[in-house]
């Protein structure tokens, strides 16, 4: 009998790929646990968009992405979500684990645009086009949520 694995989407930066603004990561080792069994898609929109690691971190406000200076990345962010989508089309994908606060990734709470180190509710734009679209998107400080499935 064959078995259908579940598919997971994860922000790369959480399995330990350097694609953060900083040049970091954020591997999550309760997350690794929790998709060692099960098929893996790791995806940075904003690597897809074409962006360097490192890069001039951005944050939301008003809705568009900047920069400390001002400068726009709307056009880029909405490519590197285009890209995701494009990856991930004919993937079955049971459940999407984001990056906490980033512009992209967010799911609960973004930085609040004014790089003062402030959070607020809200999602990062790839976190939204996902909801949007219905798929299960879970913030990776919520893994605990999915122990024992």
């Amino acid at each position: 009998m064959d078995v259908k694995r579940k598919c997971v989407l994860v922000s790369a930066c959480l399995m330990g790929e350097r694609c953060k603004y900083n040049g970091g990561h954020n591997y999550n080792r309760d997350l690794v646990d929790y998709v060692a069994d099960k098929e893996v898609i790791t995806i940075c929109p904003e690597v897809l968009a074409g962006l360097p690691t490192p890069r001039e971190p951005v944050e939301l406000r008003e809705g568009h992405v900047i920069d400390v200076a001002g400068n726009c990345y709307d056009d880029l962010f909405e490519k590197g979500i285009e890209r995701c989508l494009s990856e991930i089309a004919e993937k079955d994908i049971d459940l999407a684990v984001l990056q906490s606060r980033s512009p992209s990734c967010g799911v609960n709470q973004i930085y609040d645009g004014n790089f003062s180190g402030q959070k607020v509710a809200g999602s990062g734009l790839f976190a939204q086009k996902l909801k949007s679209l219905g798929y299960h998107v879970l913030d990776v400080e919520d893994i605990k949520q999915l122990e024992g499935k």
